[in-house]
């Protein structure tokens, strides 16, 4: 059973770990479509139509793709006033019920994103602009980044009971 959920954390922590890098080269996309529409706008006086959308949707995408990995590598913001200590009882509590929120969160997101995607899905929802583009590619983002979120955070309390502190400051990328 232990290997399960261990091999459990680490698909969770490498799919979080390709999906940040994922993220990361769409925000650098994001920049270099925005820089050649800059160019294309104000050196040759001839602005595109559709960086303004690509641009949107590769920024959405990342965001959501972005956030389980937040979370694993811990680089949120964090205010621990009261409970310093990785190793108290009292540290394991609050982060075990702050990442149940999130999970409670997450699923709510999830439940109704998927309710408005097969929603947009069926209908044939498109965005309303010259490219058209179907909403379905800009709404399933938000399920699958959130759901991924969700299944990090599960992932996150395991390690916080069966890692040791030493292994999980070793995880961080901030503290």
């Amino acid at each position: 059973m232990a290997s399960v959920v261990q091999k459990f954390v680490q698909s969770m922590d490498a799919v979080s770990e390709v999906t940040g890098k994922i993220a990361a080269w769409l925000f650098f996309a994001t920049g270099i479509i925005v820089c050649y529409e800059v160019f294309m706008r104000y050196a040759l006086n001839s602005p595109t139509i559709w960086v303004d959308e690509i641009s949107r949707i590769l920024q959405v995408w990342a965001t959501y793709l972005a956030i389980a990995f937040v979370l694993k590598s811990k680089a949120h913001i964090v205010i621990d006033l009261a409970f310093r200590d990785p190793n108290s009882l009292g540290r394991k509590v609050v982060d075990t019920f702050a990442l149940s929120v999130i999970i409670f969160f997450c699923l709510i997101v999830v439940k109704y994103g998927i309710d408005i995607w097969w929603k947009s899905t069926v209908s044939g929802h498109t965005t309303d602009s010259y490219l058209a583009v179907p909403k379905v590619f800009i709404q399933s983002s938000i399920w699958f980044g959130f759901g991924q979120m969700a299944l990090q955070a599960v992932a996150e309390i395991v390690k916080i009971w069966t890692w040791s502190p030493d292994d999980l400051l070793k995880q961080t990328r901030v503290h």
